[in-house]
């Protein structure tokens, strides 16, 4: 690249050395000019760009030090386009010359420069002067440097000088004035053969208004720059929040100590009393379980109702109270003067009640009815109440429940604590006054209600069903006063039906008497009378004492005690009797001889074995255990009493299981009326297993059946009214006394019991009555056979394919 001409200024200007320092104005031949500050043409400015110092300036004096213009920093010169190699001193920019180089005159002091703008806008001043005042450049790379003669570069050297002086002097007067940031570099600067940019000097952006020696540039004005946005001291947000926190936690624990310590007793009591007077209490009942018969059939639920309840602390209520009760009267079917007095204010432990039931179990039409009147401290709420689908079916035994839907009577009281479950409660925030309405965002809590298990019981409807219906039409025609009846699965123990006569309503029990609702087979104490014979004859039996081929001599009468025993069949004295001829004459004197051969403690013992003299446990509520004479309080006349089934007391449950051992092979098995409870969820839970025991070995039970078959099956037996069609039926009539509060009444207690098939029993029914004439043949025998005759019929038992023995009934 060819050094450019140093004579020719560029574009009128003079040589860049020249332009480059201050010219005092009395050494040059243009007038004066006033005084500027910073760079007054191009040539100063590419003094200080990347192209660096001429070979003419070798030639002047070195500066003594970089502090001589701070802000003009040293540049490499050039010399025939390359650059000579200089050693990196200590503290210096790469590629700077040493200071020596740099300054190797000593010069005066710049003019003191004005305080610079904001590095940015000077920055891009100085990259805007480079550009204009910047030359081509050629392939080599550099640009083109003027040169002049030596003699003329110390000329203006040392009119610079001087110039520089005066800088200088004014720089020091204003030597706090802060640096600017270096500008960088623009593109294509001259570069060393290695390829690395060389450093330049800082550099001032000047005016570029003019450019010549003799011109000055008009001064820019410089825009005043904006505060920077102050940032937030996160350290300090950190402290103030730890303080807040510190502070609150201090707060609370010394309102704690206030409340535990410094607040007395009285206080407290009256705070607590303070917010029980604005919280209100909703009973939330509990789902009742429902019962069901074995095969899951509904015997008695609960269905959707409303119950009604009063607000005493309602003023509105208090105003009109009279006028209330009577509306609600017409609806309810209640005494205005019965909800007046629920309706009053009352206090219980220091506290005003503010729930008072008025009525549940309200139909859902009556309470919308009440609900529309918008009574003042009335109100309505989801309840239910109890219903028997069946209405009569099973009354009795399954029972009914109070307003409350707490079991009182039969199996619902029994298992109430199953079927009840838990009830539940919202208590709630009210105000006061028209405001006695919960306080939206107040205290209020809510204790779900947790709904009862159901009961599946062992009864099956349609047995149950057509038990009652025959029982009922035999005591009907019978003018029965009480009449009861029971079917059991002989295999199981299981209660099949238990009927009882009168009956009631289930879902209406407030209409009904007393003597309605009691459970008949398992409250009702009678004397079995001639059924008790069959354990008197398996007992002597299994004790070998006699034979089913056994005759005994037997008499028109015996006397024990000075009472005489007759037998209803007319015999004379010497007479003979087989064993089944005395069951089926129903002889008393036969049996009371047997008896005596067996003895009254193995006669009691096996009293016990047959399930006498304690409640069979079944889970009926107010079961009777009936009346055992231990031998030790026999009288004389017991000996003739107690055989024959007199002096003894049983219910009819106690009878049926008794003749459930002899059907099931001489093994006794409890009676029993639920079969598993189911909960909620589904669970199903079985009852445990009943107990068992042996009473009799199973060929003795066999030959007791075959001999009580006479009863039914021979034409001059007691029982001949209780066979049943295509069925071998093995029973045993009895006619005893009823007990009434420990005394024997006047009427008849006529039962019977029995078993069918009798080769291979599948079921036991007993019946009995209590009528004012009549035996157990003629009244409880016909019943029997429709009540067996069906439930064989239900559960498709093949009919018996073998015809009864003949039996021989005198010898």
């Amino acid at each position: 690249m060819s050094p450019r001409d140093d004579e020719t200024p560029r574009r009128g200007t003079p040589p860049r050395r020249a332009a480059s320092r201050a010219v005092p104005p009395e050494e040059t031949d243009q007038p004066e000019r006033p005084e500027r500050r910073g760079f007054s043409s191009i040539g100063e400015a590419r003094a200080y760009t990347p192209r660096g110092r001429t070979v003419a300036e070798r030639g002047r004096t070195p500066r003594t030090g970089r502090t001589a213009d701070p802000f003009r920093p040293a540049l490499q010169v050039v010399e025939g386009g390359e650059g000579a190699p200089r050693a990196r001193q200590r503290g210096s920019r790469t590629g700077e010359p040493p200071a020596a180089e740099r300054d190797r005159a000593p010069r005066e002091p710049r003019e003191p420069r004005e305080p610079r703008e904001k590095s940015t806008s000077r920055s891009r001043e100085a990259r805007e002067s480079t550009s204009r005042g910047r030359e081509p450049r050629e392939s080599g790379g550099r640009g083109r440097e003027s040169r002049e003669p030596a003699g003329k570069s110390r000329e203006r050297e040392t009119r610079a000088g001087a110039g520089r002086g005066r800088e200088a002097r004014e720089r020091a007067a204003e030597r706090d004035t802060p640096r600017v940031r270096r500008v960088p570099e623009p593109a294509g600067a001259s570069t060393r053969r290695t390829g690395k940019p060389e450093p330049g000097p800082r550099r001032t952006v000047t005016d570029r208004t003019g450019r010549g020696p003799g011109r000055e540039a008009a001064r820019r004005p410089r825009p005043v720059p904006a505060e920077p946005p102050k940032l937030a001291n996160s350290t300090r947000r950190l402290r103030l929040g730890t303080v807040l926190a510190l502070s609150l936690f201090v707060m609370i624990g010394v309102r704690l100590v206030v409340l535990q310590v410094g607040t007395s007793p009285a206080e407290v009591e009256s705070l607590v009393k303070l917010r029980e007077k604005r919280l209100s209490t909703v009973e939330l009942p509990a789902p009742r379980g429902s019962i069901l018969d074995r095969n899951g059939a509904v015997l008695a639920n609960s269905v959707e109702a409303r119950y009604i309840y009063a607000d005493p602390e309602s003023a509105g209520l208090q105003k009109n109270l009279g006028a209330t009760a009577v509306r609600l009267s017409k609806l309810l079917g209640i005494p205005a003067s019965k909800l007046a007095a629920n309706m009053q204010r009352k206090q219980v432990l220091g506290t005003w009640l503010r729930f008072r039931y008025l009525a549940r179990g309200v139909d859902i039409s009556i309470a919308d009815e009440i609900e529309a009147m918008k009574l003042p401290g009335i109100y309505t709420h989801l309840d239910e109440r109890r219903d028997a689908p069946g209405k009569d079916l099973a009354a009795n035994l399954i029972g009914f429940t109070g307003e409350d839907q707490r079991g009182l009577v039969g199996l619902e009281a029994r298992y109430d604590d199953v079927l009840h479950g838990t009830d539940g409660k919202r208590v709630y925030e009210t105000g006061k006054g028209s405001l006695n309405v919960p306080i939206a965002g107040g205290y209020q809590q809510t204790t779900p209600a947790r709904p009862g298990s159901s009961v599946k019981l062992t009864i099956d409807r349609w047995v149950q069903y057509n038990a009652q219906r025959f029982l009922n039409a035999e005591a009907e025609r019978n003018n029965a006063k009480v009449a009861g009846a029971v079917v059991m699965d002989a295999r199981t123990g299981e209660i099949l039906a238990q009927a009882s006569y009168p009956s009631y309503n289930a879902d209406q029990p407030e209409k009904s008497e007393e003597n309605q609702r009691i459970d008949v087979p398992t409250a009702v104490v009678t004397d079995p009378g001639s059924s008790h014979k069959a354990f008197v004859i398996g007992a002597a039996l299994q004790e070998g004492l006699i034979t089913p081929e056994s005759t005994q001599v037997v008499a028109p009468a015996i006397v024990r005690g000075g009472i005489p025993f007759e037998d209803h069949e007319k015999l004379t004295k010497g007479d003979k009797l087989t064993i089944a001829g005395i069951l089926a004459y129903s002889s008393n004197v036969g049996t009371i001889l047997i008896g005596e051969k067996l003895g009254k403690q193995k006669l009691y013992e096996y009293q016990q074995k047959f399930g006498l003299g304690k409640a069979t446990g079944e889970g009926m509520p107010g079961e009777s255990p009936g009346m055992l004479l231990p031998p030790d309080e026999w009288s004389g006349s017991a000996y003739g009493s107690v055989p024959i089934g007199h002096s003894v007391s049983a219910t009819l449950v106690q009878m049926a299981a008794g003749y459930g051992a002899i059907a099931n092979d001489g093994v006794y098995i409890q009676p029993h009326l639920i079969k598993s409870t189911v909960a909620g969820d589904g669970t199903e839970t079985p009852m445990a297993a009943p107990e068992t025991h042996r009473v009799l070995d199973a060929k003795v039970a066999s030959q007791l059946r075959t001999l009580l078959e006479a009863v039914t099956e021979d034409n001059e037996g007691t029982g001949t009214k209780a066979q049943v069609g295509g069925f071998r039926v093995a029973g045993k009539t009895g006619t005893g006394k009823m007990v009434v509060d420990g005394q024997y009444t006047s009427h008849n207690a006529s039962s019977f019991v029995g078993m069918a098939p009798a080769e291979n029993p599948r079921y036991v029914v007993a019946v009995s009555m209590d009528v004012a004439k009549g035996t157990g043949g003629e009244v409880s025998a016909p019943a029997f056979s429709k009540i067996m005759g069906y439930t064989l019929l239900h559960y498709f038992v093949p009919p018996s394919t073998t015809k009864p023995p003949t039996f021989k009934l005198r010898p």
